[in-house]
């Protein structure tokens, strides 16, 4: 049974802009910003006063605490740009702060449930072509693995021999203690994680399940509790990851996050290795293991296995995107 819904209510926009911005400004020194402070008076919150960031912003002192404090009414988008720049926010912090401070309608009704993902049958014939040579996998809202080839299988775990509710990458990097061997740098990788889901839970604040797996991980994962406390957002679209795998070693993998024409929600994710490289030697021994008839499927949450060759494309989670 899927685990149940400590949080019941869905993210508070207003809430998450006071955070956001608060979190923001306490990273930024006042030597960071070209403020000049007295040592004749003490200060007693990390980071720039709010003052001091407005002044930087050019708006009021008034006007920049009811904007922190979540009373954002019809703030325009040259006050957003000049605050944006003035907390040095990056490309995908401005957008995130955009969207929590756009307008949204007024709902009289309930809202359904988002509608279960498919993945199209072009993209599974494009996994199954890159079977045997990269590790590729489609990842759909809140992080769920809608699909994977044989090789991103055996790399990560089987996800198609778990439960629907468990095909998560959030949930099988906080809650299965085999992907912290998987990742040498599992930190850095966990912590990433967490800043994604952040920035899809400004995009889709009323997803319920989002809601639950944000829940759930705040519950069993202190790390998790940690990170999301910290309110950073990041756009995970290419970068190197280490793994260190259980019968190949370690292996250094670049990935690319590949958008799924017709559905923004769907990330097509595919790793590559260096050519004549010992990771390029792993991999292939990797394939040519997952391609052994006798190699079975492997149990849920035991760590990366081979796959059954008679595992076949996932049709995705029965509930509605990279490590």
């Amino acid at each position: 049974m899927p685990f149940p819904l400590p949080i019941l209510e869905p993210m508070d926009r207003n809430t998450e802009l006071s955070e956001f911005l608060r979190s923001r400004r306490a990273r930024l020194s006042p030597g960071d910003a070209g403020v000049s402070v007295s040592n004749d008076s003490p200060r007693r919150v990390p980071g720039l006063r709010r003052e001091e960031l407005a002044q930087l912003a050019g708006v009021s002192t008034d006007y920049y605490t009811r904007l922190e404090q979540g009373r954002h009414l019809n703030v325009s988008e040259t006050v957003l740009d000049a605050v944006a720049r003035a907390l040095q926010l990056n490309e995908t912090e401005r957008a995130y702060l955009f969207e929590l401070t756009r307008p949204r309608p007024r709902r009289t009704v309930r809202r359904r449930p988002p509608r279960p993902q498919r993945v199209r049958p072009g993209v599974h014939a494009l996994l199954r072509t890159l079977d045997g040579v990269s590790p590729a996998f489609v990842l759909g809202r809140r992080g769920d693995v809608l699909a994977s080839n044989r090789l991103a299988r055996a790399l990560i775990i089987d996800f198609e021999a778990l439960p629907y509710h468990e095909r998560n990458m959030a949930r099988f990097m906080f809650l299965d203690e085999a992907a912290r061997s998987l990742w040498p740098e599992w930190e850095t990788v966990a912590a990433e994680m967490v800043a994604s889901l952040r920035l899809e839970a400004g995009r889709h604040p009323d997803d319920p399940r989002l809601t639950e797996l944000v829940g759930e991980l705040t519950i069993k994962s202190p790390e998790f509790r940690t990170w999301w406390a910290d309110h950073d957002v990041r756009e995970k679209t290419h970068g190197v990851k280490l793994y260190h795998h259980p019968v190949v070693g370690d292996m250094t993998l670049a990935y690319e996050n590949v958008t799924v024409p017709g559905d923004p929600d769907q990330a097509l994710c595919i790793y590559t290795v260096e050519p004549g490289s010992p990771s390029e030697a792993a991999l292939r021994l990797l394939a040519s293991w997952t391609a052994t008839p006798s190699a079975g499927p492997s149990a849920p949450s035991s760590g990366p296995s081979a796959p059954s060759s008679e595992a076949r494309p996932s049709r995705g989670p029965s509930s509605d995107r990279s490590p």
